[in-house]
């Protein structure tokens, strides 16, 4: 990818377009992100200058470490494996059941809907008394980055700046909150299965503590904690919608013995009766459409039959040309 500045605020420069120490730069104003679409765009890259305050983020880690802390009685009427449930904490990962039998994973989470705030912090807990209220203004935050940054990409791509409003990410928010304690032989066990989120993209904040990897080319790279940054990963529907432009990342967490590690993941997902599609506008290679139209409902059915893997996935929807093998 090219490297380049932080766009100046001017009529004449659109475009925010900034490739440095692996940090995707953000004009303030809002101005679009500039893909340089000739070939497929692979984005696991990290952005400041994002107007989320640092206070905000530090106040929601810090509640959030400090639950993970309590003792496990105080935690356990929360414990739970249904995924219907808009407050649980689990533990591993619900995607254990692969082809090699399932391993276990080194990680607790909370699993939980954040958004509309008045309508889920209800059924946040109580303890610690910081908690509600730090997450509620992190998620205020975050979701309101999520689409800002949605519409610099819809820009970037040439589309109408509201064109991923509405039903493509009008469904439930929801947040994974990642505790990773230090494990005595990493060597044993990831903190997290390889794979590919579901929604167009995923807004991470990992902390100080390293442990994020990305797939690229065939190799796992540490995407290494940049300051006050978020992680901003494209997931299965951006690749599909934009029909292969810009592709889904596969990522990993990795243990480590000397350090907890908290990490939290928040996505928008699609109404589940979505109809999910390439953009026309975006279907240039010969007029040939890469994936077949779907509903979102069964995209997360096939998403939890193939256990999150990326191709087994993508390939339930790919439309293969005439005459070639899948």
């Amino acid at each position: 990818m090219r490297s380049s500045r932080p766009a100046k605020s001017s009529a004449s420069s659109r475009h925010a377009r900034t490739h440095h120490r692996n940090c995707l730069f953000i004009d303030p104003r809002h101005s679009a992100i500039d893909f340089g679409l000739g070939t497929p765009w692979m984005c696991c890259k990290q952005v400041v200058n994002h107007g989320v305050g640092d206070e905000v983020v530090g106040a929601f880690r810090s509640a959030a470490a400090e639950f993970f802390a309590m003792p496990a009685e105080e935690k356990l009427p929360y414990y739970s494996d249904d995924l219907t449930k808009p407050f649980r904490v689990d533990t591993s990962t619900t995607y254990v059941l692969d082809r090699s039998g399932g391993g276990r994973y080194w990680r607790d989470y909370i699993q939980l809907q954040c958004f509309p705030v008045d309508r889920f912090s209800q059924d946040w807990p109580a303890e610690p008394a910081a908690f509600v209220p730090s997450l509620a203004a992190y998620a205020t935050a975050v979701r309101t980055l999520a689409a800002t940054l949605l519409g610099l990409i819809a820009e970037g791509l040439g589309l109408e700046e509201s064109f991923f409003r509405g039903e493509l990410s009008g469904g439930w928010t929801l947040m994974n909150v990642n505790w990773y304690p230090p494990c005595p032989d990493p060597s044993l066990t990831l903190g997290l299965l390889p794979h590919c989120d579901r929604p167009l993209l995923t807004v991470l904040s990992q902390g100080d503590v390293s442990g994020l990897q990305a797939k690229h080319k065939g190799r796992w790279i540490a995407v290494q904690p940049v300051p006050n940054a978020f992680v901003i990963n494209f997931g299965h529907l951006m690749e599909i919608v934009t029909n292969g432009l810009l592709q889904s990342v596969e990522h990993r967490a990795v243990t480590n013995s000397s350090a907890a590690r908290l990490s939290v993941v928040t996505i928008m997902l699609p109404d589940m009766d979505c109809r999910i599609e390439p953009a026309p506008a975006l279907v240039t290679e010969g007029g040939q459409a890469k994936f077949r139209p779907f509903l979102f409902r069964e995209f997360n059915e096939a998403y939890a039959a193939a256990a999150a893997n990326r191709e087994d996935v993508l390939q339930r929807f790919r439309i293969y040309p005439a005459g070639t093998m899948e």
